[in-house]
């Protein structure tokens, strides 16, 4: 028996970036001789063992047959003859297919670090077309380390996306890898590279539809839209943004997209066309309600936002109550980093002054002085509660308009 670090945290430890996880691989044994060493069974599809004193887990090594579509399309072979080399041929990439002894010997059979010293992403063998779910990997990676991908390697993946393979990728896996990637220093690399194999037109049309869009040169010397979205996704990452913000970031023009007559009819308003296709995009990929509703709403008010300086008190005020700023305030800041953002993410615009997000704070700040206690218990017609409420907030923000 003998055991090896495998994976990422041979990786990374050649790249010279911390190693969070480590993957082991155990050659020569098998599970009766490792649950009699005390190790735990925890792999129902795998032959996965937990270590009895450290907890971490112990793969034993295997070779895979494609049996049917998807990442779960698979029937997987473990014994005691199946050799290092043979585990590490199942791997996706070559620079995860490198193996490391307890001695810090290496095992680099496919070539792996020479393709981490040149940053190319290839693929180990043609088995990668197998898994779909190794095209969002690779294009996490993309983005993780601004690696390229190999010309065959592309050639391959757009092969995947031609036979269809794509197709039968799990929304819930598309957004598990979608969410790892936007938490990357540069997610927009993850698009790049899902725009070039032909996956994203197919994962997320609605985003891929954005290339293309002409705008305005004046505002936008980027001139197209996918490549301003990406400027702006890529300058929430520099700010080290939640989850959330990257993703509505991500979404803030989708009322820009081109999209056929039956999807959307022509004369929906681009306000309305965005959250339509908001809501399209996270009911298919089953996204999470707060990244859901957060890029919904910057969708629908980041226009307002960025014109806050010339609206009127009442107008303002609308703008707190359709974004529910008053219950909440934190949801209401990262709406106003979505704007900033979106405002930044503009050709020599990267360090604009933003007086807006500012602006509206401060004009909430003042909103929030009125006492609904009060004013409830002053009217004598219950009825009237909310109108006088909302007559007192805007004279608070008129008021605060003028002081400013």
């Amino acid at each position: 028996m003998k055991v090896y670090r495998v994976g990422g945290a041979v990786r990374d430890r050649l790249l010279g970036l911390a190693v969070k996880d480590i993957d082991w691989v155990v050659v020569g044994s098998t599970a009766k001789a490792m649950q009699a060493q005390g190790y735990t069974p925890v792999g129902k599809d795998f032959p996965v063992f937990l270590h009895p004193k450290t907890h971490q887990e112990y793969a034993l090594a295997r070779t895979e047959r494609k049996s049917g579509h998807g990442y779960k399309g698979f029937t997987v072979f473990a014994s005691e003859d199946v050799t290092l080399e043979e585990d590490l041929l199942r791997r996706d990439l070559t620079i995860n297919a490198i193996a490391e002894d307890e001695n810090g010997q290496l095992t680099d059979p496919f070539n792996g670090q020479a393709d981490l010293k040149a940053k190319l992403l290839r693929h180990v063998s043609p088995a990668f077309s197998e898994d779909p779910v190794r095209i969002l990997r690779l294009a996490r990676f993309a983005a993780r380390f601004s690696f390229d991908v190999a010309p065959e390697t592309l050639i391959l993946m757009q092969d995947m996306v031609s036979s269809g393979e794509v197709d039968h990728l799990v929304a819930e896996r598309v957004w598990q890898e979608f969410a790892k990637g936007l938490m990357e220093d540069t997610p927009s690399k993850m698009f790049e590279m899902l725009r070039r194999s032909g996956a994203l037109a197919r994962i997320a049309p609605e985003i891929d539809a954005l290339w293309g869009v002409p705008q305005r040169a004046d505002y936008h010397p980027e001139i197209d839209t996918g490549v301003h979205v990406m400027m702006v996704l890529d300058y929430s990452a520099s700010q080290k943004w939640p989850l959330t913000t990257r993703f509505a970031a991500l979404c803030h023009d989708l009322g820009k997209a081109i999209t056929p007559a039956h999807i959307l009819p022509k004369h929906i308003g681009h306000e309305a066309r965005g959250v339509a296709l908001v809501e399209a995009l996270c009911e298919r990929l089953r996204v999470p309600s707060d990244c859901r509703d957060l890029a919904r709403m910057v969708c629908r008010e980041h226009t307002h936002v960025h014109t806050a300086l010339q609206q009127r008190p009442a107008t303002v005020l609308e703008v707190f109550q359709r974004c529910d700023a008053f219950r909440k305030p934190e949801r209401f800041q990262e709406i106003l980093n979505a704007c900033l953002a979106d405002a930044r993410g503009r050709t020599n615009f990267e360090n604009c002054d933003y007086p807006q997000a500012d602006y509206l704070l401060k004009l909430l700040a003042a909103a929030n002085t009125v006492n609904n206690g009060e004013i409830a218990l002053s009217c004598t017609d219950k009825t009237q509660i909310p109108e006088r409420i909302k007559q007192a907030r805007i004279a608070a923000i008129k008021n605060q308009i003028i002081a400013l």
